[in-house]
């Protein structure tokens, strides 16, 4: 299905599904891990399109529910997100000296570490910083009832932004209490998140005391 201009999504066609399913089954792209490939039976593809900066396949499948991939690579499924969603939001929450105040999302377009934090009452800000706006699109359509359901959160603030270039020039003096860096593979537009001058402009963005 070539999705464009549906509600918030706007995406260019892409035939990324009929390269990546054959015979019902979906298979990773071989970019990070050459030799090795994930597989999951498909359902029904739900959505397939290209944003600015990445190819995005929706589909439903037999038995992870539904599935989110970016280039290829499998970014979340239904069935097994909380593993990772839970883990790498709560243990630096819990891990900040005092109850956070203010909490930085780098990434995590589809909405799944924004529930997390938006579960402590403590927190009185939230800054995310999602270079692509339509992977939270598809989060709020297609995930609306399990990841993506904290975007109308009233502690949210949203920045549709490269997250090296927001710390870059933004960073200093914000003291976050906590910085939660949810970035895909370090290929395509995640690769400046992988940089020494990332993590030190993630540094000077943090409270005494604060996270990463």
């Amino acid at each position: 299905i070539i999705c464009m201009n549906i509600g918030g999504l706007n995406l260019a066609p892409s035939d990324s599904a009929s390269i990546l399913i054959k015979d019902g089954w979906f298979s990773e792209a071989e970019v990070m891990w050459p030799g090795q490939r994930f597989c999951i039976k498909v359902d029904k593809v739900l959505l397939n399109g290209k944003s600015e900066f990445q190819d995005i396949l929706v589909f439903n499948s037999s038995t992870y529910g539904v599935v989110l991939v970016l280039d290829g690579a499998i970014q979340v499924t239904e069935r097994d997100e909380f593993a990772y969603q839970e883990m790498i939001s709560q243990i630096p929450l819990f891990a900040s000296n005092n109850p956070p105040k203010k909490v930085l999302i780098v990434g995590g377009g589809d909405g799944g570490v924004l529930r997390e934090v938006a579960k402590h009452a403590s927190v009185e800000e939230i800054h995310m910083c999602e270079i692509d706006q339509q992977v939270c699109e598809v989060g709020k359509k297609f995930f609306n009832t399990t990841l993506a359901t904290s975007f109308n959160d009233p502690r949210l603030k949203l920045f549709y932004d490269d997250a090296a270039r927001y710390l870059r020039l933004e960073g200093k003096g914000q003291n976050y209490d906590a910085i939660i860096c949810d970035s895909s593979d370090p290929v395509g537009p995640a690769a400046t998140l992988y940089i020494p001058e990332f993590y030190q402009s993630m540094s000077d963005a943090l409270a005494p005391g604060g996270v990463v």
